[in-house]
């Protein structure tokens, strides 16, 4: 019997284009533009767009790609939800909301839209940091004062219940039924992209032979977030301890004195945390091998539960969305 070969060992070459699944749809970005394919009563509605450069500074480049990615996303996110939201206006129309018609009024259509996506990445941001980054340390600060564990001790609890709760919140939202197609599309993205970086023809029988699994997924990305912050926050703490015994700080409000040393980690840990993850996204990008293969294991079993195998219709919306953004000039999207 011949032996099968692996899909994912295909691979001819890295590119840079990556994308995301939205509401019935998929958005690819490349070098050069951003396509937006969603399939609305059965037929695709693209939408092209050019693209700012991303910045090449190393480390700053993280906090800033990381902002305009998340922008970028929930933009496309927003425009393909509208679609649905507007097939069921036509069945059911329903008046705008006096806050809604007085914040349109004001700031104008196009200002109003900007202004809800803004909006929308802050609520994004804040859920995040609260969920896997401030809920850890409380939990973590109650349990040293209640139980009296050392330092240490504390630090590897928080990591481990950041992790844990990442986990969680996976499994969970893997479980939701809306989200199952969006994870569907996720899939028909990853395995587009297999197939762009194997050099095959983009047909849906080539896409469909991929695995879904891809080490340049945002899900890898947070996982490497959430690790690098265990490293990171460790040596802080280790430091705070050595700085505060060596002032003989006494602290009389131990619960104002942690608030305030948890908002000075998150604001000035986090993003040192997002620069060295998004540097080493990049060298998994870059090379292959075994120590890249080990950073991208955790993120690639954790696609378990982020992607689902697409329908054929799924995967016609993101060869499409592809297609839209490969540059003319063939290799200059590799990394």
């Amino acid at each position: 019997m011949a032996k099968k070969e692996n899909p994912a060992s295909q691979e001819k070459f890295k590119t840079m284009i990556g994308g995301q699944a939205l509401i019935e749809g998929i958005m690819m970005r490349g070098p050069e533009r951003q396509s937006v394919v969603v399939r609305s009563k059965g037929e695709m509605v693209t939408k092209v767009e050019p693209v700012k450069k991303p910045n090449r500074i190393p480390f700053l480049r993280g906090i800033i790609n990381f902002f305009a990615s998340m922008f970028s996303g929930v933009k496309a996110l927003i425009y393909s939800a509208n679609f649905f939201i507007d097939e069921d206006e036509e069945a059911q129309p329903e008046q705008p909301s006096k806050l809604d018609a007085w914040l349109e009024k004001k700031l104008g259509s196009e200002k109003f839209a900007q202004a809800i996506i803004y909006f929308s990445v802050f609520l994004g941001v804040l859920f995040s940091v609260g969920l896997f980054f401030a809920l850890p340390i409380l939990i973590g600060d109650g349990l040293e004062a209640w139980l009296g564990i050392s330092v240490l001790v504390k630090n590897l609890l928080e990591g481990v219940l950041r992790i844990a709760i990442f986990l969680i919140y996976l499994i969970l939202v893997s479980r939701m039924k809306d989200m199952k197609r969006v994870f569907s599309y996720h899939g028909a993205e990853h395995k587009t992209i297999r197939c762009y970086e194997a050099k095959l023809p983009l047909t849906v029988e080539n896409v469909r032979k991929q695995t879904r699994m891809h080490p340049r997924c945002g899900t890898s990305f947070m996982f490497v977030v959430i690790f690098i912050s265990v490293l990171v926050f460790i040596i802080a703490n280790a430091l705070l301890l050595k700085i505060s015994a060596f002032a003989s700080l006494r602290v009389e409000h131990r619960l104002v004195y942690n608030i305030i040393i948890m908002a000075l980690k998150i604001f000035v840990l986090l993003p040192i945390v997002v620069s060295v993850s998004y540097e080493i996204n990049r060298m998994v990008g870059r090379y292959d091998n075994w120590f890249t293969r080990l950073l991208t294991l955790p993120g690639l079993w954790m696609q378990n539960f982020t992607t689902r195998e697409p329908d054929d219709s799924m995967m016609e919306c993101a060869i499409e969305a592809l297609k839209l953004v490969i540059p003319e000039q063939e290799g200059s999207d590799e990394w």
